[in-house]
Formats: C-alpha cells, sequence, structure tokens
C-alpha cells in the first residue's frame, strides 16, 4: 500500500526519487519522505506528513547526492505526522530505512530495545528494523539486514542505506512487492514498476524471502540465509506514457473510456473461431485435466472479488461446473476444506494483494491447483499460481478499479468459454458467445457516449443521504460492484442487496431520500424484476434503472446496448462506473486518490 523508490549512479538523486514518489501517489498515502547519502558523507533526510509536494517545499538547497531511498507511507502504526514518516534512522544517524508492510512482534521488539536504551522516537513498528540493523556487530550491510530480519515476524518490503557503505543499497521481500530496474552503469529500486518505466524497462522482481544488493553498476540477488538466486530480467510491457492523463481530468475518466481498447487488447489473438473457442495457453491445463475439474472456486478481495461473482456465473452457464466466489480475506482464516477435484482461482488486479496471495500459498501448501487471473505481469499471484490469464488492462492508476473490472469480467467469459466447449457447450453457443465477445467494444464505446445524460443523473441523485443498489441473478453482481464504486469514489452511503431479498428486511430503509439503482438485464427474469420496481414505488421510492429499455416504472432508466444474456452483466457496468465518477465529481471528491483507501493492499 506504501512505496518505495531507490536510486543508486551518477544523476542527482533528489529529483529521481520525487519524480518516482509522484508516480506512485496513486498507491494512496498519508506522508512522504527521503533518504540520501550526502557528498559530504554521512546521511541527510526529509520527512512530511501530506503530499509529495509537502515534501519537495521541504527539502533543503543543498540535498545533492547520488544514492538515495524514498517513501510515501500509509499510516498503520502511529498517526500520519512528520515523525511516523519514513525513512526511519537508528541511534546513530548511520542507517535509514523505508518499510512496507507490518512486523507483527513489533511491540515485543520496541520493548527490548528501550529495556535496552534505546531511544524510539516514532511509533511505528518499523522504526525498530533501523535500530536492529544499526545495532548489529555483522561486518557487512547484507549481513546486518539479515540479522535483523531473522528477528522479525510480519511482511516487509525494504531499502536500507547505511553511511559506512555508500556504495550500496540493500533491499528485501516478504509479502510486499519489489522490483529492481536495470539501468546503464545505474540501478533503480521500487515497489511498483510505475516509478521505473520512465527511465527503464528491464526488471527484476523479488520473491518473498529474495534480498538483492544494488551497486551503480552490478546487482547480485539471495536469500535471506545468504545463498545466491538466479536473476533473469524481464521487460515491463507498459510504457511511461501509460501512466499520464492523456488530456483527461482524473485518472478514472481516463480508465473509464480506455475500456474500449482494453477489451479488445484481452481478446486479441485468443479467440479460436475455427472450433468456435479460444486458446488460453497460460493456464498449463489441458483438456483431460480440464474435464477432470467438478468444482470452481474463485478467491479476491472487494471489486475483484465481484468479479468472481461474475465469473461463477459464467463458469456454470456456459460450463456447467459448479462454482461459486467468496472474499479472499475470509477463506484464508476459516480452515477451508481443500478438494483435489476443485479448481481455485485467485483474482488480483494488483497481483499483490496481501490476503490473496496469503490464500493462495496455503492452497499450495494443501496440494491444490490454483489459477491466477491477474494484470500485472511477473506478480506474486501471477508466478505463485499454476498459471492463470493475464487481463492486459494496462496500467490502472486511480485507486478504484474501472477498466480492470471490466476486463477480468471478460477474462472470465473466455475462461468459461474455454471450459465449456472442452465440456458440453455446443458450437453453435460458442460461436454465439464469440460473436457477442467482439461486439463488447462497440458497445462499451456506445455506453460512454452516453456519458453526458449519466452526468445529469448523477447531479439529481448526488444529493441522496443513502442509496440502494439491486439486482437479480445476473444482475446482483452488477449491483454490488456499483455500491462499492459509489462509496469508494463519492462517500455516500450505499447497500447492495438481490431484488428478491429486498422484502426481507431492507425494504424498511426505503423512502424518497434513499433512491435505488435497480439492474435489470433483458433475460428471463426481467417480469420478476419490474414486480421488484413496483415494491419500490409503493413506498415512494425514487428508482434508476439501468436496462436494456425504458421502465416505465423507474424515475429515469439509463438504455444499455443489448449483447447476450450471459455477457449482459459485463456492459450494464460501465454506466454506473460513470455514475460514480460524476456524482463524487459532483460532491468535489478527491477522486484519484479516496479517503483512506490505497490502491493495492498488500498488508492484512
Amino acid at each position: 500500500m506504501c512505496g518505495i523508490v531507490g536510486y543508486i549512479g551518477k544523476r542527482d538523486v533528489a529529483p529521481l526519487l520525487l519524480e518516482g514518489l509522484q508516480r506512485l501517489e496513486y498507491r494512496g498515502y498519508d506522508s512522504a519522505g527521503v533518504a540520501i547519502h550526502g557528498k559530504s558523507g554521512g546521511l541527510k533526510t526529509a520527512k512530511a506528513k501530506g503530499r509529495v509536494r509537502e515534501l519537495e517545499s521541504r527539502l533543503p538547497k543543498r540535498f545533492a547526492g547520488t544514492t538515495g531511498i524514498a517513501h510515501t507511507r500509509w499510516a498503520t502504526h502511529g498517526a500520519p505526522n512528520d515523525v511516523n514518516a519514513h525513512p526511519h534512522l537508528d541511534a546513530d544517524g548511520k542507517v535509514a530505512v523505508v518499510h512496507n508492510g507490518i512486523i507483527d512482534n513489533a511491540a515485543d521488539l520496541r520493548a527490548k530495545l528501550v529495556a535496552d536504551g534505546v531511544e524510539l522516537v516514532s511509533d511505528t513498528d518499523s522504526e525498530v528494523l533501523a535500530h536492529l540493523i544499526g545495532r548489529s556487530q555483522a561486518p557487512t550491510l547484507e549481513e546486518k539486514v539479515r540479522a535483523a530480519l531473522a528477528l522479525i515476524e510480519g511482511t516487509y518490503g525494504i531499502a536500507v542505506l547505511h553511511a559506512d557503505f555508500a556504495d550500496r543499497i540493500v533491499v528485501a521481500r516478504n509479502g510486499s512487492p519489489v522490483v529492481l530496474g536495470i539501468g546503464e552503469k545505474e540501478m533503480f529500486v521500487a515497489s511498483d514498476v510505475a516509478a521505473l518505466v520512465s527511465h527503464t524497462r528491464q526488471v527484476v522482481t523479488l520473491d518473498d524471502g529474495e534480498m538483492a544488493t544494488l551497486k551503480a553498476d552490478d546487482f547480485r540477488t539471495y536469500t535471506t540465509e545468504g545463498s545466491r538466486t538466479s536473476a533473469t530480467p524481464t521487460t515491463v510491457e507498459w510504457e511511461a506514457e501509460s501512466y499520464d492523463m492523456g488530456g483527461h481530468e482524473t485518472y478514472m475518466h481516463k480508465e473509464i473510456h480506455e475500456q474500449v481498447d482494453a477489451v479488445d487488447r484481452v481478446l486479441r489473438g485468443r479467440i479460436d473461431d475455427r472450433f468456435a473457442t479460444v486458446r488460453l495457453g497460460g493456464l498449463n491445463l489441458d483438456a483431460r485435466e480440464a474435464r477432470a475439474v467438478r468444482r470452481v472456486k474463485i478467491l479476491g478481495c472487494g471489486s475483484a472479488y465481484h468479479t468472481g461473482l461474475i465469473g461463477a456465473q459464467l463458469i456454470e452457464e456456459l460450463a456447467r461446473i459448479p462454482a461459486d466466489a467468496e472474499p479472499a480475506s475470509e477463506f484464508r482464516y476459516r480452515n477451508p476444506v481443500v478438494d483435489p477435484d476443485t479448481l481455485y482461482i485467485a483474482v488480483s488486479q494488483s497481483g499483490e494483494t496481501y490476503d490473496t496471495l496469503a490464500a493462495v500459498q496455503e492452497l499450495k501448501r494443501k496440494g491444490a491447483r490454483v489459477l491466477g487471473v491477474v494484470n500485472v505481469v511477473g506478480s506474486a499471484i501471477a508466478r505463485e499460481t499454476d498459471g492463470g490469464v493475464y487481463v492486459h488492462a494496462g496500467p490502472e492508476v486511480c485507486v478504484v478499479s474501472t477498466k480492470c473490472f471490466t476486463n477480468t469480467a471478460v477474462a472470465f467469459a473466455l475462461l468459461a468459454l474455454h471450459l465449456g466447449r472442452i465440456r458440453d457447450l455446443s458450437v453453435a453457443d460458442g460461436k454465439r458467445i464469440i460473436a457477442g465477445l467482439r461486439r463488447l467494444p462497440e458497445q462499451i464505446a456506445e455506453v460512454l457516449r452516453d456519458e453526458e445524460r449519466i452526468k445529469e443523473l448523477a447531479a439529481e441523485y448526488a444529493d441522496a443521504k443513502s442509496m440502494m443498489f439491486v439486482g437479480r441473478v445476473r444482475g446482483y453482481p452488477v449491483a454490488r460492484e456499483a455500491s462499492l464504486k459509489l462509496k469508494e469514489v463519492s462517500y455516500v452511503h450505499a447497500e447492495a442487496y438481490p431484488a428478491s431479498e429486498l422484502k426481507h428486511g431492507p425494504l424498511a430503509l426505503i423512502e424518497p431520500a434513499v433512491p435505488t439503482v435497480a439492474v435489470l438485464p433483458d433475460d428471463e427474469l426481467l417480469e420478476k424484476n419490474r414486480a421488484t420496481l413496483e415494491e419500490i414505488k409503493a413506498r415512494s421510492g425514487r428508482i434508476l434503472a439501468v436496462a436494456h429499455q425504458e421502465q416505465d416504472k423507474a424515475d429515469h432508466t439509463i438504455v444499455v446496448p443489448k449483447n447476450e444474456v450471459e455477457l449482459d452483466p459485463i456492459l450494464m457496468g460501465v454506466p454506473l462506473q460513470l455514475l460514480a465518477y460524476h456524482t463524487a465529481l459532483a460532491l468535489g471528491r478527491d477522486i484519484d486518490k479516496p479517503r483512506n483507501l490505497a490502491k493495492s493492499v498488500t498488508v492484512e
């Protein structure tokens, strides 16, 4: 959730670090800081609560150096303030540490340090690392860091400077991403490739339990026990321009409009017209193994969980395999029964979501087959799973997910079609679904052309004290995701329920001040959904319908193009993204950086 940037080379380091931090602002943070090796020796630091621009304004005029580390913090231990901001120093001011993650035994370690006479200046768990490294009597920085990490319980991605070892940065990973960037006689490190791509596209992603030493002209990787590991650089597929706003006022607006191209990208090269199916070579699942699957369990958090709900319905409808979705954060704690005939699928935009990654690791420990559906190539979940599908949405900078949500739903449609054609889905149905998939980009463009009207509707409903979202079967996951989007970006309270459950309690909330957004696909349940509208109108509730045709019982209707019934949920989510966006805009919210949230949730 926090951001790490580091550099060692010949260039002036402070501007590079600040630029990298700005690239990582989308991840969410509340303070920022930087530490460098000064030209006259020793370490120099600057820290500030608030945005990176506040840190920049506090940098001393003489803040030159060619090696440094920087950090944006999202508070877990201690309030957001200058003192709790990273980097943290040891008692002698020789060690500087930036840390992402949570140290579970920090309280015990702090107590031992205090008992030994160490004065801790912050309330953070991270500060103990600096003191442990600084107090180590080991002869090298690598051994000092290893000795400190041996005492740590929890998760970390760290970068360390030491005044006595000015020619290197030492980094380590356990549960929180660390990526090395390889330049020409210069090296970078970051928690996200977004901070690297304007300087290099050659990267190495550390595995859990792995460390690295960076020098200006070289790097080496090794385990926390000291054994050397082999690291082969890969090329990042995204350009630096992918992280620019491209003329839009916000990243969220840009990414909603990028969905036309993004969906085309996830389909490209995967459709097999000859056999009315798709090619998903990355699954590492042959036809015999696919036919042996008796159940599918999908795991994700937040929007990824909601796409899992859509994916489970698609798999049941097209492949006729029992499927369900569950929050990964719950699954990993409930001692689940792991069935060898069940195919598990982990969903994560970043591929680093800690709860989901921990669920994957537990499943692998118990011998399960796990696939990944992720956006970031080479991410932890992509590496830990047996195979999977990349969704190719491109970088998603806004904290709330839009294009990645849509692309993930399309990826599940591809997977469901693949499994269905291996089993009992007919050629005719395969061709029908393929034709529907090919219509999606233009139909999304058609929805986006209706943005001005959706903006007007957002203004109409922006004064609501709360909103209810309802849908039935295919419409319910859409309602869930739309409710989450509104909450995340506009801070308007919202609830989502199956339409059939409204009369079992939530109907008590219906009144003019609590409008209902009803998702009504034109399927076999349309008349039952219209009956739900009658119930709401009978209680003076306002209704905004999202449907394939005007609904006379609704106060307003957003009409969405019709696709195949199985694919309709993918389209029906797009106008509700715009509704959330324009509601937030009308309310003056910080759309790309909603309060209290971070893009990549890499802590529990």
